[in-house]
């Protein structure tokens, strides 16, 4: 009964003092709103990142890294010695992996990669006439390597299918055909760092909205790339391989590299600028997010303590008729969380709505239509901030109200 009668009082100040109610809740939704939206928007572009990260890089990889060779220094004391002394340098004469085959089949067959392909990176120049441009051919199974990254979706001309197998067929990027002028079906002399001319037939263009890379970047079959670098058909450069999580690859990449001398690498290790970016991008957004819940909730806390001052009279009648400190708590934090809940659930309308009308806006380019995410836990934690910070606003000037002497208050 007593609970009954508490929440009665409270609902008859809320609703006594519409406004003040009404102005407490709008600030609740402003933040959770402001929360909601901002977290959504990193969300989105953080996910967009990494899909365009993985649209031409793996989990992982793996290669031979660069050797550098040890200087050799005398250190005897006689007068007559001489030092010997060699400038360090890059010893490494081949890229090639040593049984890459055997490697590749003991990569698939580990419970957490999902796909694994070998490729072969040839430095080459694109030439036309007296147009050149430099970049890199990737040698591939198209196949596979579309299995991975999707590639069928960057394709603007041609087909996949028109290299599969073809050692005179070559995709080259958007940026390369405008620079030499080149069109589906045109010829185009490749010719290698280690000095091998090759005429190729160009099957597909595709874009993968990252300038540097449609400018530089080609796929050739992968018998075609080793016959570039002078190879055998054993020539492997890199093993590429996908996990079931992404954000797992550190860790998996430490588990690979204890079956393989080579270098094992996760993609956060190759973009750790780019991470490094995201993780200021994140306390930013955090701190601005929090800020603005923190302001929505001083603001309860200003309403609450003016409600307690304005009705001290009646909160000594209350302790006289009976009330204890608990039920004067109870009575004003039922409605600082009743305005937080209100406050909160149209704030998580409104952060719905914006991400709604946003997610359809066209921006145009390869980003399509607005990089933002629903992400259910940011609603979660919303809603979770939301009540909990107007719980405690209205908390502590409720505790001040339970320690009101009605007597004091009486004699004045």
């Amino acid at each position: 009964m007593a609970r009954n009668v508490n929440l009665d009082i409270a609902l008859t100040h809320l609703l006594t003092r519409k406004r003040q109610t009404i102005v407490a809740a709008l600030g609740v939704t402003i933040g959770i709103g402001m929360y909601i939206f901002m977290n959504s928007l990193m969300a989105g572009f953080s996910r967009y990142a990494r899909n365009e990260i993985f649209k031409m890089n793996p989990h992982m990889k793996i290669f031979r890294e660069d050797e550098i060779s040890v200087p050799l220094d005398g250190h005897s004391t006689e007068g007559n010695t001489m030092r010997v002394l060699i400038n360090p340098a890059i010893t490494t004469t081949s890229k090639s992996l040593l049984d890459p085959q055997r490697l590749l089949e003991n990569v698939r067959q580990i419970s957490f990669i999902t796909n694994a392909m070998p490729q072969v990176n040839v430095d080459v120049f694109y030439n036309k006439g007296n147009s050149q441009c430099k970049g890199i051919a990737n040698g591939i199974n198209i196949a596979e390597a579309d299995a991975m990254f999707n590639i069928g979706s960057t394709i603007l001309s041609g087909s996949l299918e028109a290299l599969q197998g073809n050692l005179g067929g070559i995709i080259i990027g958007k940026g390369i055909a405008e620079k030499l002028n080149l069109n589906l079906g045109d010829n185009l002399t490749i010719s290698s760092s280690r000095g091998v001319l090759k005429i190729m037939k160009i099957v597909g263009v595709f874009s993968s909205g990252n300038k540097n890379t449609d400018e530089s970047k080609s796929y050739v079959n992968i018998a075609a790339a080793q016959q570039l670098a002078k190879q055998g058909t054993t020539y492997i450069t890199d093993i590429y391989a996908n996990t079931i999580n992404s954000n797992q690859a550190l860790e998996f990449a430490q588990n690979v590299q204890t079956i393989t001398p080579y270098k094992v690498e996760a993609w956060q290790t190759t973009n750790s600028d780019l991470l490094s970016g995201d993780v200021i991008r994140d306390i930013m957004n955090g701190t601005v997010s929090m800020t603005i819940l923190l302001i929505a909730a001083f603001g309860i806390y200003n309403i609450m303590n003016m409600t307690i001052t304005q009705k001290l009279n009646d909160i000594a009648i209350l302790k006289a008729t009976g009330f204890n400190g608990s039920d004067i708590v109870g009575i004003f934090l039922r409605e600082s969380i009743f305005m937080g809940i209100l406050g909160t659930v149209f704030g998580l309308a409104i952060g719905a709505i914006c991400i709604s009308v946003l997610s359809k806006v066209y921006v145009g380019g390869p980003i399509g239509t607005f990089p933002i995410y629903f992400d259910a836990k940011v609603f979660f934690r919303g809603a979770f901030f939301g009540i909990g910070l107007t719980a405690l606003a209205g908390y502590l000037p409720a505790r001040k109200a339970a320690n009101i002497d009605p007597v004091s208050i009486f004699r004045k």
